[in-house]
């Protein structure tokens, strides 16, 4: 069955096999997997007002520390690194998701004087 053109939708085409797909509530515990090529730590430094994001590997070593004032910027840096240095480090789209969400939440955090704590 043809779905009508959503509201929003004002000059774009949409496709004969158009549809909209309703997500199911996540669950941070049942949902969660982890990415075997990393994990993030994130920290705000209120001296240098400035974020910083480590990247570690499972027997819990700091590889690399990312420091900058926005979200966009560490997470473009990060992703640039991993990329041209073939580090792998971000295997599930899902942890690349998590990663932006919670560097926005430590933008917001920074910019408002409140303190970030990481989910």
């Amino acid at each position: 069955m043809a779905m009508d053109r959503p509201s929003w939708v004002k000059d774009k085409k949409v496709a004969d096999d158009f549809e909209v797909i309703r997500a199911k509530p996540y669950d941070d515990y049942k949902d969660h997997r982890n990415d075997d090529g990393c994990y993030t730590l994130i920290r705000i430094y209120w001296d240098t007002h400035e974020i910083g994001v480590a990247i570690c590997d499972y027997q819990h070593t700091i590889l690399k520390e990312f420091r900058g004032k926005r979200a966009q910027d560490l997470y473009v840096a990060i992703f640039k690194y991993n990329d041209e240095h073939k580090k792998n480090w971000f295997k599930v789209l899902d942890h690349a998701a998590y990663l932006g969400k919670e560097l926005k939440k430590a933008e917001i955090c920074l910019a408002m004087g409140v303190e970030y704590v990481q989910e």
